[in-house]
């Protein structure tokens, strides 16, 4: 199994390589030719040299096996990548929040000394995945996050070191809502949102619509900058977050910018790629 890439940074060459190929490389096929990735990331504002280098480094990764397209060199996704990109999708493109009377997910690990390398292996990824922290071997998340909690466990062999428990409320002294602000960074989930409304205005009041290279440029921006918040936010249910939670509006404006740009994005993609793809 093909784990999530927690080191990309959004707007990085190598996040919005992530980004097209998530996006797009499944419509094409599963093969892209390399003037045609280079071509879509340079719309996105990745330099050449640059694009190459992230090539190279998702090559390194698992993530793109090269492959002859068309008489050009190209990428194939290799084993596995569609199957994580699906994960990826439900995340991205179907933001849940937890009800008040939805269970919770609970893990529990006791991983020795001689193994500390895959812990902090599993508390990265747990913490990739929007669990709280309750304590050093007990996280915490949404209960529909369940199976993404298994995926992490077997994709790091590790299922033997956890248990996983699917409960209701924790009981806690004091309010839930004030355990889940020790358990999470409200804070710091609050800021990102902020810093994505910032980012991205709202395209009704653009006023026009445009062109299709400039929209996909917005629309993969935009993804990319998005695709790591409904990671670090696991949806937690409304009771318990602070009345001004900006998560509200963020995921409202992903749903507008998508609305407004990935349908001219994608006509971008298919005037482009058949040209210099395969």
């Amino acid at each position: 199994m093909i784990l999530d890439d927690l080191d990309a940074r959004p707007g990085s060459a190598t996040s919005l390589l992530r980004t097209v190929v998530g996006l797009y490389a499944r419509d094409l096929g599963g093969r892209l030719a390399a003037g045609g990735l280079v071509a879509l990331l340079g719309a996105a504002g990745v330099a050449p040299g640059a694009a190459r280098s992230a090539v190279s480094r998702a090559k390194a990764k698992g993530l793109l096996d090269a492959e002859d397209v068309g008489g050009r060199a190209g990428y194939r996704l290799a084993a596995g990548t569609a199957a994580m990109l699906e994960r990826g999708d439900r995340r991205i493109f179907g933001y849940r929040q937890q009800r008040e009377d939805d269970p919770w997910c609970l893990v529990s690990f006791s991983i020795p000394e001689e193994r500390r390398d895959a812990r902090h292996q599993l508390r990265r990824h747990l913490a990739g995945l929007g669990c709280g922290t309750v304590a050093t071997g007990l996280w915490i998340c949404p209960g529909h996050l369940v199976d993404e909690v298994e995926g992490v466990l077997d994709g790091l062999g590790l299922r033997d070191a956890a248990t996983v428990f699917v409960a209701g409320p924790p009981r806690v002294a004091g309010s839930l809502a004030d355990a889940v602000a020790r358990w999470w960074d409200l804070d710091g989930l609050a800021a990102r949102h902020r810093d994505f409304l910032a980012a991205h205005p709202d395209p009704g009041a653009a006023g026009t619509d445009p062109e299709p290279a400039e929209a996909f440029a917005r629309w993969v921006r935009a993804v990319d900058d998005w695709r790591p918040l409904p990671y670090a936010d696991p949806g937690l249910p409304a009771a318990v977050l602070p009345p001004d939670w900006p998560g509200t509006a963020g995921v409202a404006r992903f749903a507008a910018v998508r609305a407004a740009y990935a349908g001219a994005a994608a006509a971008h993609v298919r005037a482009v790629v058949p040209t210099l793809g395969p």
